[in-house]
């Protein structure tokens, strides 16, 4: 009797320990769950906890880089992004694609052609399409700022949308336009003034000449003779 109860709890055992470790391996095999490799350089934390090169990182996690640090975060033919000093992001990525919030600091993606990239910032999201390979770098200060080295990036801020090829750059924020004289042109007003002022002058000289025999300013006239 003792040695029958002990085989039913030997055999749950082995059947929850089966299950468990199924789907564990399903878990991981899962696309929103892969793991990058971690390479790092002084004081970096993933989730709260400091984080050492050669560690494993999975998807969905915030990384953050303290003064004088730096992270990189390999995930194989999914692409590589480096993460500068003094910068926060929650880093989440599947088989073919990489999303983040970077919160601060600076952000170098690369990907190659087939993976998607969507980063979002406190007032923009660059977008890769996936098209071909791609390289780029993304700033989060008070502008978001995107430098692109290789490919096509697209930086969307409000309504307006970049796109910003290799060797070009482009922040977020749209141009204020000035009307100040300080580049020596009249603004529109001023110049309407001295159109108008110029036009009433001439009308005055006009009416002048047509009606000179009616002219009587109350004085008298001097008309100096030249001299022989």
């Amino acid at each position: 009797m003792i040695n029958t109860t002990w085989s039913r709890k030997f055999l749950a055992m082995a059947v929850a320990a089966a299950v468990l470790s199924v789907s564990s391996m399903l878990v991981l095999a899962s696309p929103g769950a892969r793991s990058g490799e971690l390479s790092v350089s002084g004081d970096v934390t993933i989730n709260g906890q400091k984080a050492i090169s050669g560690g494993t990182i999975f998807s969905n996690s915030v990384v953050v880089t303290a003064k004088d640090s730096r992270a990189t975060i390999g995930l194989g033919k999914v692409g590589r992004i480096e993460l500068m000093a003094n910068t926060s992001v929650r880093v989440s990525f599947t088989d073919n694609s990489i999303s983040g919030l970077l919160d601060a600091g600076q952000a170098r993606v690369s990907t190659p052609a087939g993976v998607t990239v969507n980063l979002t910032t406190k007032d923009g999201v660059v977008n890769v399409d996936g098209t071909q390979a791609t390289t780029f770098t993304v700033g989060a200060a008070d502008k978001t700022s995107v430098n692109t080295e290789l490919g096509i990036a697209e930086l969307k801020a409000g309504n307006n949308v970049t796109k910003i090829a290799a060797g070009e750059s482009g922040t977020s924020g749209t141009p204020q336009t000035t009307t100040s004289d300080d580049d020596g042109k009249l603004s529109t007003g001023a110049l309407a003034a001295i159109l108008l002022a110029t036009g009433g002058a001439v009308a005055v000289i006009l009416w002048s000449i047509h009606h000179n025999d009616n002219l009587n300013f109350g004085g008298t006239v001097v008309v100096v003779s030249p001299t022989k």
